[in-house]
């Protein structure tokens, strides 16, 4: 009676196993993730917050902008878990290539580039065709090891197997304006580690930096992330109008910045309220 029962107990059992062998052995499909289309605009940098070996500490930062300070204490353990989850490099920081930069100046001085901006060939700017607008590239002329850190606010050159279009400006720096184009490396860089050289263009032409963190053609919308901003203790924007043809737009800044420590933490601070991409711009007023 048991082997009766036995057998077909085994046969059971055994088609049981042929199945799920033949499950297993099915093709395992694997999730595709798709990767940003596009970096996002190089503004957040993740910062490396100080703690003490051994206990947590709370480090007290200092935010200083127009002549006010701003106490932010945060506790340590926290800043840095969420600066390791934000320390990863956008794809843009991975350019660089090696070839031929013309330059551009009287022709279209005064006209509008790419992104609207009405183009000086006395800034630090240049046009690429693949780059993001606004971002920035620092360009080492290879015959003469000058460097320069240009502003991509324009597309082109269309001309050749060129690479980039140089303001006159940046081409003088580099030494290319007499022969028109010259073999360059063009690295993509952060708006941070862009940062001292523009402050020290600014400087040399009476400007200051600072941080745009909206540009909208509605003031309400304008005004609604002035107050956002102000209400999360942060040092409060101020908004500055431009006119494009017939359209007003508000811009909302804040600064001016007085050191890449200080656009750092401010752009940490941001980040936590959701504002991950300001803008560095210059400008001459007196705040």
């Amino acid at each position: 009676m048991n082997k009766i029962i036995t057998i077909p107990l085994i046969l059971v059992l055994s088609s049981c196993s042929s199945n799920q062998i033949k499950i297993s052995e099915a093709p395992i499909q694997t999730p595709f993730i798709s990767q940003p289309a596009s970096p996002p605009k190089a503004a957040l940098v993740a910062i490396q917050l100080p703690s003490q070996t051994g206990n947590k500490s709370r480090h007290h930062s200092i935010i200083e902008l127009s002549g006010k300070s701003f106490l932010n204490v945060e506790d340590t353990d926290k800043a840095e878990e969420s600066a390791q989850q934000e320390s990863w490099l956008p794809r843009i920081a991975r350019y660089l290539k090696q070839g031929v930069a013309s330059w551009y100046g009287p022709g279209f001085h005064g006209k509008k580039t790419a992104n609207g901006e009405i183009f000086d060939m006395y800034e630090m700017t240049a046009a690429h065709k693949t780059l993001p607008i606004p971002s920035y590239a620092q360009v080492t002329n290879l015959e003469n090891n000058k460097t320069v850190v240009v502003r991509i606010n324009d597309r082109g050159p269309y001309s050749g197997n060129r690479l980039m279009d140089l303001s006159y400006a940046a081409a003088k720096k580099l030494g290319i304006q007499s022969e028109g184009t010259g073999k360059v490396e063009i690295k993509a860089i952060s708006a941070m580690q862009a940062l001292p050289q523009i402050q020290k263009t600014a400087e040399s032409q009476n400007k200051k930096v600072y941080f745009q963190v909206g540009s909208f053609g509605s003031e309400s919308k304008a005004l609604k992330l002035q107050d956002k901003i102000a209400a999360h203790n942060l040092p409060e924007p101020t908004i500055h109008t431009s006119k494009q043809r017939k359209n007003t737009l508000y811009k909302v800044q804040m600064g001016p910045i007085k050191s890449k420590q200080n656009a750092e933490m401010l752009s940490y601070q941001l980040a936590k309220i959701g504002i991950k991409d300001p803008q560095i711009v210059t400008a001459t007023r007196q705040n």
